[in-house]
This record gives structure tokens, sequence and C-alpha cells, in this order.
């Protein structure tokens, strides 16, 4: 292979990883979200003061409360979206506390887990995400990607993202992993010099 179709090889394969770890990131952000449409604590529009407010009240919420589970992940989410994974980690751990077999939850902090490089953690969150709920999509997905593309072992990726496309083949997700599945060697090579 010449070093142009390496380059350009090598290339396709960075946007597609860096697709994957956004879409990650946004899609687990909006999922826990979801679930929270009876909260006290409303969201704004992302401005960072939409956030610094928010994420105030709900501090005093939990203060003032600390069994509030919808404060907690709100603020699980507020400080998951303001790039602060440790307070992040810490508001899931409290929401969990609460209520241990959220699968959103448990996934929101694998995913935050992830970012600050414990891979043990994440998969083990988002393992027990899929044992609580066998076809929670999101929580297969993210396992694979912590295998495949942070521990480098596509193999073991391979059984969660099987099982993911048995849910669901066709979403622009399914096609990602079909394409990581394909080709799980040139996804994990190191550059070629």
């Amino acid at each position: 292979m010449n070093k142009n179709k390496e380059s350009y090889l090598l290339a396709v394969v960075a946007l597609i990883v860096g697709l994957l770890g956004g879409y990650l990131i946004f899609s687990i952000s909006n999922a826990g979200k979801a679930q929270q449409q009876n909260t006290a604590i409303q969201p704004g529009a992302g401005s960072p003061t939409d956030y610094t407010q928010r994420i105030a009240q709900a501090e005093k919420v939990v203060a003032q409360d600390p069994k509030n589970l919808n404060a907690w992940i709100s603020l699980g989410n507020d400080y998951f979206d303001t790039e602060q994974s440790q307070k992040s980690i810490n508001a899931y751990g409290k929401a969990l506390e609460i209520e241990p077999n959220n699968p959103n939850v448990l996934t929101d902090q694998g995913v935050m887990y992830r970012k600050i490089g414990w891979f043990d953690k994440a998969l083990a969150n988002f393992e027990k995400a899929n044992k609580i709920d066998s076809n929670h999509l999101q929580s297969l997905f993210n396992a694979g990607i912590v295998y495949a593309v942070d521990l480098k072992q596509p193999e073991k990726a391979a059984p969660f993202w099987n099982k993911y496309l048995t849910l669901d083949s066709n979403s622009p997700t399914a096609i990602q992993i079909k394409n990581m599945l394909e080709q799980p060697g040139k996804a994990m090579a190191p550059p070629m010099k």
C-alpha cells in the first residue's frame, strides 16, 4: 500500500473513532436526562450561566434533601455536560445509593469513569446496566467502545456489539458498529511508518 492510501485510511479511521466518541458522550448525556421528566430542577438552554445556575440550585436541593434522586441525577448530568468528571461520578454515585439498579445512571457514570481512564470501573458499570436491562443499547455500545478503542481488544468488543445488532440493526450507531466489526484490525492498528 502506498503512503497516500495509508494516510487516507488512517484519516478515515481517526474520523470514525472521533465521531464514535462524540456520539457516545452526546447520546449518554441525553439518555440520562430523558428519565428526569418530573424533576424540580428545570433544564436550561445549556449556556455556562444556565449550567452554573442549575448546578447551584441542585446543590441547594441535595443539601436540604440528600435523598432527592432527581436532583442528584440532574447534578450529575450538569457536571457531565460541563466536563467535571469527578463531580459527575460522585453525584451519580449518590443517585445510585438511592436507586442502585438504574441502568441510565450506571451508564452515565461509566462514561465519566472512561473519561478519566478508569476503564475497569466503566466496564463494570456498563455490564451491570446491561444485566439490569438486557436491552439497554447504550451500555452495550459503550462496553464495546472501551474494549475496542481504549483497551485495543476488539475481540472482547464483539459480543457486546453483536448483541447490540440483534436489538438494533439499522440505526446510525448500528452502522458504525458494523463497520468497526468488519475491520477491527484496521481500526485498531497503530499508524504505519
